[in-house]
């Protein structure tokens, strides 16, 4: 079961980090070559989930908060599994 529970929290922690680069990734000018498929292969997996919160959460002043929101999300949803697994 500890192995199992591991497993998650690996897998959430690398969806978390997948999400801040994505954020980091965003700053830089597209035309970038590689960066722009990088930015492209990690927006395919992050951006479903963004979506969600996108349709509540309005940009303020240019500035998107539901990747914030998304990984508060994402760290909740986690510790429910973790409690119903362990």
């Amino acid at each position: 079961m500890y192995q199992l529970a591991n497993l998650v929290v690996n897998l959430f922690r690398i969806y978390n980090i997948l999400i801040i680069v994505w954020c980091i990734l965003s700053w830089i000018p597209r035309g970038a070559g590689i960066v722009d498929d990088f930015r492209y292969a990690i927006g395919r997996l992050v951006e479903p989930w963004l979506s969600i919160f996108r349709r509540f959460i309005p940009p303020l002043g240019g500035i998107d908060f539901s990747p914030i929101v998304a990984i508060l999300a994402l760290e909740l949803v986690e510790r429910l599994i973790l409690m119903i697994l362990v």
